[in-house]
C-alpha cells in the first residue's frame, strides 16, 4: 500500500484516503488545436517501469489535487508537491537521481 503526504494540508495517510488521477504534467490542448494533438492528449499515456509522476486528490481530507513521484516497480513514493507546478521541484528530481543513478525522464531529469 502507498503512503502519501498531502502537500496542501500535511496529512500523511494510506492511498485509500486519496484518489489517483492519472499521469501528471500533461500538455492540454484547447479549442482550435489539431485532431492529432487532441487525440494524443486524450489517449496516449506513459506507462513506465520505474519512476512515474502522477496526479492525486485528497478525497477524504482537504479535497485538493497534488502530484506525486513514485516507482511503479517498488511502490516507493519519492515525494509529493503542489499541482500548480509545471514540472517537479529540482530537489525532488535530485532525490530520485540519488536513489536511481542514471534516471532520466525527459526535461525532468
Amino acid at each position: 500500500m502507498l503512503i502519501l503526504t498531502c502537500p496542501c494540508c500535511g496529512v500523511t495517510a494510506e492511498e485509500t484516503e486519496f484518489h489517483a488521477g492519472g499521469e501528471a504534467h500533461l500538455k492540454r490542448f484547447g479549442p482550435g488545436s489539431d485532431n492529432a494533438d487532441f487525440e494524443n492528449y486524450l489517449f496516449m499515456r506513459e506507462n513506465p517501469k520505474g519512476v512515474h509522476f502522477e496526479r492525486w486528490r485528497h478525497n477524504n481530507g482537504c479535497g485538493k489535487w497534488f502530484h506525486a513521484a513514485r516507482c511503479t516497480m517498488t511502490l516507493e513514493v519519492f515525494g509529493t508537491y503542489l499541482a500548480q507546478t509545471y514540472e517537479p521541484p529540482a530537489d525532488l528530481c535530485a532525490k530520485i537521481s540519488s536513489k536511481r543513478p542514471g534516471w532520466s525522464w525527459g526535461r525532468f531529469s
